[in-house]
């Protein structure tokens, strides 16, 4: 990977992992469901621009029904439940339990689309569900004030996430991903308007709360997905997925310098075992290749 890319995949890292922070700054006011439907409406608007310029808009017309589900389901509904989430429990716990995605991605393909992991990738994942047992499992409770829903939702949302992309997978292949891009945040604001406007928040929000929404769908959303997709194109999907592992450090470093969230060892050390599992089970860290690569030549 060239110096340049690598600086925008640490960019990319570094804006979703900004995402919890000015999300939970708005769903303070806003609310979880008007936080998200603004998130993806403002991501729309500055979308459609580039939709448009680039000539997409007949295939966006002509996959439009699949392209605005997938949106419900990969941005709408998801961003959702994380500003519901961050209410209750810290952006940088949300930001782990979202490092489990590839997890519940490789479950979902085995199940849906036949890809059997194999023996590596299985261990993998065990050991980040096991990760995330042992994460949540002290944070579980149910009772008033407690944060169990706020897990649950956080991993819902990797669920659904992890249900868009063998979607994506299945029907969407092939498609112009500005077409996707553009068409699925539209898909989510269309989905989310009515809830939104149901749960409008009655009084006045202030300014502060108005610069965290925008900054979540502008920058956090809309330019991600546009340098998301350049990563694509330019270092391949498998390198650029990898910035799963780079957005919880950001999310952390964040919450504890801006929103004074604690860091316990107990979430570094369960995070680490999340994301051990996370490298093992999407094959970043390959030890049967490493064991190859490292064996002596047969003798002749």
């Amino acid at each position: 990977m060239s110096p340049k890319l690598a600086a925008e995949f640490v960019l990319l890292a570094a804006l979703w992992g900004a995402s919890f922070l000015f999300t939970r700054q708005a769903a303070l006011e806003f609310g979880p469901v008007a936080t998200a439907w603004l998130r993806v409406a403002v991501a729309s608007v500055a979308l459609l621009p580039v939709l448009l310029l680039g000539g997409h808009w007949r295939t966006l017309r002509r996959h439009g029904g699949r392209i605005l589900f997938v949106g419900l389901i990969n941005a709408g509904i998801p961003f959702g439940l994380f500003a519901y989430a961050v209410l209750s429990i810290s952006t940088g716990l949300a930001a782990i339990l979202n490092a489990t995605v590839p997890l519940f991605g490789a479950v979902v393909a085995w199940l849906w689309l036949g890809e059997r992991p194999g023996c590596w990738r299985a261990l993998g994942l065990a050991l980040g569900f096991t990760g995330v047992a042992l994460l949540s499992w002290n944070k579980a409770s149910f009772q008033s004030g407690g944060t169990g829903w706020a897990v649950v939702a956080c991993l819902a949302a990797t669920v659904l996430y992890a249900i868009a992309a063998s979607y994506t997978k299945k029907h969407l292949m092939g498609i112009a991903p500005v077409a996707t891009a553009t068409g699925s945040q539209i898909g989510a604001a269309l989905g989310l308007l009515t809830p939104a406007w149901l749960t409008w928040p009655a009084g006045p929000v202030s300014a502060r709360a108005w610069l965290a929404v925008l900054a979540a769908g502008l920058v956090c959303t809309a330019l991600a997905y546009l340098i998301f997709y350049r990563l694509i194109e330019s270092a391949g999907p498998a390198r650029t997925l990898t910035v799963t592992f780079l957005i919880p450090l950001f999310a952390i470093g964040y919450g504890a310098v801006l929103l004074d969230e604690p860091v316990t060892p107990w979430m570094v050390g369960c995070g680490a075992v999340i994301l051990a599992g996370v490298a093992l089970a999407t094959g970043f860290v390959d030890p049967a290749r490493l064991t190859a690569r490292h064996r002596p030549a047969a003798l002749p």
